[in-house]
């Protein structure tokens, strides 16, 4: 099992990148693989969950090329220390919307968003396809999405939550308009589905979800409507083909700017980071924490705003996170949560019951870097340490990304040794990470590296 051994950082003063978001990558490509002639994706993640997603398209019979980097002016190549263990520029010739039937079942492998917007796209295709995932996917938390697309016409078998979901596709779909939670994956499927369909298919949310679908269905010259919190698309359309920009991972840059802005003396440049608002709930509380961030939005690519987040250190002060709060900040959440004990008074998170067990991981961890924190029904309070170094430990991150990484930025306000286990859940999404966690311990980052001032960053508001 492998395991992160993180010391106490001094503030750094730098720049980097981080890797492609993987849903933006995934639904570049499967979009793509819809066009009709071929499209180039630059920025690609080529994490274990998106190169499973690269199989299964060549499984239902779209040709996939990688190319080389060097041989592209893109903003988003990775930085030349990245070690990416895989392609990031893709060439996908797309198949006019005309799947061919798999010759056995399609492996998802650890992706719900590979499943669940297969699900959409294969519904519509005149064949039965059989997606498999494992057991880190629960096809139960899937079910509503099922039902949805079996009452466009669809024939779903999603028996138990182990089984491959087997899909019997038809070119008579019927639309639907359907309420749904605030689940971006259920509502992605649909619209894709939607393009098969004969008619509108709409699809009301209960709150908002990123629009990640709807952005790169637009980019590919689809339609789509939007009013209020309903998404709607008619059936017919085909998506052009287009070059598609993945801009970085926020969640990935949330670690670094969270680093930075809790260190008094860091300077810091994240470039090339997606900027969608429904993404970057996690600044919105640095800002409220006091934190000194600016962003610095670039045109849209790939229908997807963009840009640098500079940041300037400094002492953090408490605050509430509201529970409607939470769907925006939950990749975050960890990494919040140390912020949190680094800052000046008492942070309160509301939360909804199913993320009580998440938070209560977390809290677990805190306690044992001797972080005060109170669990209640509904709420974790966490005492700050006002900048006060926090104890080394050993801490678990259960095989969760996101604890994951947000404990070891707190390893890097540890006196001592602090030590994660359980990290390869990391490497197999983000395989930088180690490096970049090494260059802020070793202050290596920024050697050699001129950080210019983009903007003024404006003193946070007391």
């Amino acid at each position: 099992m492998k395991e992160y051994r993180v010391r106490k950082a001094r503030p750094v003063a730098s720049e980097l990148r981080p890797p492609g978001d993987p849903g933006i990558s995934q639904r570049a490509l499967l979009i793509a693989a819809l066009a009709n002639g071929p499209s180039v994706i630059s920025g690609f993640l080529p994490a274990e969950e998106c190169l499973h997603t690269i199989q299964a398209c060549r499984a239902l019979g779209v040709a996939i090329d990688f190319l080389s980097d060097s041989d592209s002016a893109s903003p988003w190549l990775p930085d030349e220390r990245d070690g990416s263990p895989g392609p990031t520029r893709l060439r996908v010739h797309g198949v006019s919307m005309n799947l061919k039937a798999p010759s056995g079942a399609v492996d998802c492998c650890s992706s719900s968003t590979a499943l669940g917007l297969l699900s959409g796209i294969v519904t519509g295709q005149p064949f039965t396809t059989r997606l498999r995932a494992d057991g880190k996917v629960s096809r139960l938390s899937l079910q509503l999405l099922f039902q949805l697309l079996s009452s466009m016409g669809a024939s779903i078998d999603a028996a138990g939550d182990s089984a491959p979901v087997t899909i019997t596709g038809t070119q008579d779909l019927v639309p639907v308009h359907c309420e749904s939670p605030a689940d971006s994956l259920t509502k992605g499927a649909l619209l894709l589905a939607g393009l098969k369909a004969s008619g509108k298919t709409a699809v009301t949310q209960s709150a908002g979800s990123n629009d990640h679908t709807e952005r790169m269905l637009r980019h590919f010259q689809v339609k789509t409507q939007r009013e209020g919190r309903t998404v709607s698309i008619f059936g017919g359309q085909m998506p052009e083909s287009r070059d598609v920009n993945v801009p970085g991972g926020i969640a990935y840059a949330a670690q670094w700017i969270t680093a930075a802005a809790a260190q008094p003396g860091s300077d810091l440049v994240v470039r090339g980071a997606g900027l969608n608002d429904t993404r970057t709930g996690f600044l919105r509380v640095l800002l409220r924490m006091g934190a000194r961030v600016l962003e610095d939005i670039h045109p849209n690519s790939g229908g997807e705003p963009h840009g640098n987040v500079i940041v300037r250190g400094a002492r953090l002060r408490a605050t509430v996170i509201k529970q409607e709060e939470i769907a925006a900040v939950r990749d975050e959440l960890p990494v919040l949560a140390v912020a949190a004990s680094l800052a000046q008074g008492k942070t309160v998170i509301h939360h909804p019951a199913e993320d009580a067990e998440f938070l209560a991981r977390i809290a677990h961890n805190l306690r044992l870097m001797g972080v005060a924190v109170s669990v209640s029904t509904g709420s974790i309070e966490i005492t700050g340490s006002e900048g006060k170094p926090l104890q080394p430990g050993c801490v678990s991150s259960s095989g969760d990304i996101r604890i994951a990484m947000g404990f070891s930025i707190a390893g890097l306000f540890a006196e001592g040794e602090t030590i994660i286990e359980d990290t390869g859940c990391v490497d197999s999404v983000y395989h930088g990470f180690e490096d970049e966690l090494r260059r802020f311990q070793d202050r290596s980052i920024s050697e050699g590296i001129y950080t210019p001032v983009l903007a003024p960053v404006p003193a946070a508001k007391r």
